[in-house]
């Protein structure tokens, strides 16, 4: 191993405001099965060591698989190059913090047999396929991770972490007269193998299975400007893709979203308040120090309708003189951090959802969206409905397909005239700037007045 304080000590000085080591050991579990064939069985260890300078207003990365000493003081002072000289001193107080979760793993994922990690994953090939004879493809993804992580910064504190996740990815292609039609799910979060119980696998499989059948016997999707109900069971794909990301400061303060200058601002409905909460226990974007050993925190962003606050690294929160919300995170040791989303949620609001729903006379109703595309300069965003129910006169009908769903983030939230007292979650890993992480986010059942829906032409 190495001396910490050597390579800070090599690293700091002159006009250096932070620097911080990021140290990683991540040991995996990945099985791909595809069409009763195993396209991929992985387990491994990647480890490595990144370490990481702030100037005013840049930020130097390096990073390697050696834990060797020269290769990291070698490292180091490659990057004090790019800073002025000057002087500096290790702070005279230490201190050692061991992350410590309000919640257990029971069985650890590492330590389960790959044999029995096959047999879970063979099982709900099975199981779909025998709740839909039209399958023609099925593909199911198992992953497990722990990630053990210790990051030392030139503030004099270390910082000890190890996240367990597992997810389970099913994807299900039917075919109905020549039209192919696909359904997906995903499970998981922060858990070890215990929680995929016999009960969760066998949910999972009616679910993705039941909207395939659906979809092969849907109706083409109207066209025009409805009014849509998002049910809680569609998750915050809303929420992260078409609002969260703006809510970044790396966007937010650096004139990349629609959300610039809004603080304190009117910027929503005032039945919509939204967190981003790192620190429920077993969510997938859960932790107790973000990537640069900031504690984790539930930070408000919008409270009845008025932005409140943005997700900030160290970087930002530096520049712009302000304190970091724990956002700062990174794909491994590779990867710089930057402002990331963890548990971003609208809170419940006061109204039934079979209320919301009945208050409808033509409209639709999205239990599940699909993947899209968003600006966060101008807000706009195109999603795909991947289930989707038309509404006529209160009264959930036929499953329609082929949707899209197009407005804008701020319009839409500004629009919310209804929110229902549920909540429903999803899990997925947020891409940006090159680097996935883990994310949850959450919505209750709202209602959006007025949006255009894409479809057929009548």
């Amino acid at each position: 191993m190495f001396d910490e304080k050597r390579i800070l000590k090599s690293l700091m000085g002159g006009n250096t405001l932070y620097g911080d080591i990021f140290i990683e050991e991540r040991n995996y579990t990945h099985i791909h099965l595809e069409s009763e064939r195993i396209e991929k069985l992985e387990k491994g260890r990647d480890k490595g060591v990144g370490i990481r300078m702030i100037t005013p207003w840049k930020t130097f990365y390096g990073s390697t698989t050696s834990f060797e000493e020269a290769d990291l003081l070698n490292m180091a002072q490659g990057l004090r190059r790019f800073a002025k000289d000057g002087p500096w001193s290790y702070p005279g107080t230490e201190r050692l913090i061991e992350a410590r979760y309000p919640f257990t793993i029971e069985i650890a994922p590492g330590g389960v047999e790959i044999a029995q990690k096959l047999a879970m994953v063979k099982r709900l090939e099975a199981l779909v396929k025998g709740m839909e004879k039209r399958i023609r493809q099925v593909r199911v993804i198992y992953r497990d991770t722990l990630q053990d992580v210790s990051i030392y910064n030139s503030e004099g504190t270390e910082i000890k972490e190890k996240r367990t996740q597992v997810v389970l990815n099913l994807l299900l292609v039917g075919e109905e007269k020549g039209e192919m039609q696909t359904s997906y799910e995903a499970i998981g979060g922060f858990y070890g193998f215990e929680y995929f119980t016999d009960d969760i696998i066998e949910e999972f499989a009616r679910k993705t299975a039941k909207r395939l059948t659906g979809l092969l016997g849907a109706m083409e999707a109207p066209m025009g400007t409805k009014t849509v109900v998002l049910a809680s069971e569609a998750g915050g794909t809303m929420i992260h893709e078409a609002i969260g990301h703006g809510l970044e400061a790396d966007l937010a303060m650096e004139g990349l979203s629609c959300y610039k200058d809004m603080l304190g601002e009117k910027m929503a409905s005032p039945l919509i308040s939204v967190v981003d909460d790192a620190t429920i226990p077993h969510m997938r974007g859960t932790y107790c120090y973000d990537d640069e050993g900031t504690p984790a925190e539930r930070t408000v962003l919008v409270q009845d309708g008025v932005l409140k606050n943005y997700l900030y690294d160290r970087f930002h929160a530096l520049k712009f003189k302000t304190i970091s919300t724990g956002n700062g995170r990174r794909e491994s040791f590779r990867h710089r951090p930057i402002p990331r989303m963890s548990n971003t949620i609208i809170l419940p609001g006061m109204e039934e959802p079979s209320k919301i729903i009945s208050s409808v006379d033509d409209g639709v109703l999205v239990v599940k969206m699909g993947g899209g595309q968003v600006d966060t300069v101008r807000g706009d965003f195109v999603f795909e409905i991947s289930e989707g129910y038309l509404i006529e006169k209160g009264q959930v009908g036929s499953m329609i397909k082929n949707a899209t769903m197009m407005g804008n983030g701020l319009k839409v939230l500004q629009g919310i005239d209804m929110v229902g007292k549920d909540l429903g979650f999803g899990i997925g890993t947020c891409g940006k700037d090159g680097q996935g992480v883990p994310v949850s986010d959450a919505q209750p059942t709202l209602r959006i007045p007025e949006i255009v829906v894409g479809g057929k032409a009548a």
